[in-house]
């Protein structure tokens, strides 16, 4: 007597493959962090503990200019290695505030756009976040559950085959 057998859909086989090669894969990587400005005391140094692990393992890291999980990342970085930051902004550097600024001069990659001056923030971190993901291999992304902007992003890179990993704050 045969039996059928209920076994999972393929394309869910082949991205588990996939993304089980890329945790093996001990080459090089280009790591996107994103996440809020509001990032509660207790957590930015495990962020910051992330991401100089991972610059001190060699791997590229992308992220956008601002306070809070961005600025954790910028700081991490480039006391290991500042050839390996790329910062992206949203705006142009005079829309960053003072303390920023005095970080961002620090970064040697720095991607400013200035064309998005006249949008609102929300859109125009939303552009940035898209092409920060486009740039990397990894996205790591530290939010709250209502971080509407950075749900999407993270939804976005999973459509696009990017490994994400989603860390909610609440």
């Amino acid at each position: 007597m045969s039996r059928s057998l209920d076994l999972p859909a393929t394309e869910g086989v082949d991205a588990l493959a996939q993304e089980l090669a890329k945790i093996q894969d001990h080459g090089k990587r280009r790591i996107a962090f994103l996440g809020t400005r509001h990032v509660p005391v207790v957590d930015i140094h495990f962020i910051e503990l992330i991401a100089r692990s991972l610059a001190d393992e060699g791997h590229d890291i992308l992220t956008s200019g601002s306070q809070g999980v961005n600025a954790a990342v910028i700081r991490a970085v480039l006391d290991i290695n500042p050839a390996l930051l790329t910062v992206l902004l949203p705006q142009s550097l005079d829309k960053q505030i003072p303390e920023i600024k005095a970080q961002l001069e620090r970064v040697m990659h720095l991607v400013e756009k200035s064309e998005n001056d006249e949008l609102p923030l929300p859109l125009a971190s939303s552009l940035c976040n898209q092409e920060i993901i486009t740039r990397c291999d990894q996205l790591i992304c530290f939010a709250f559950h209502d971080s509407e902007t950075l749900l999407n992003s993270c939804r976005c890179a999973e459509e696009m085959g990017k490994m994400v990993s989603l860390l909610f704050f609440d």
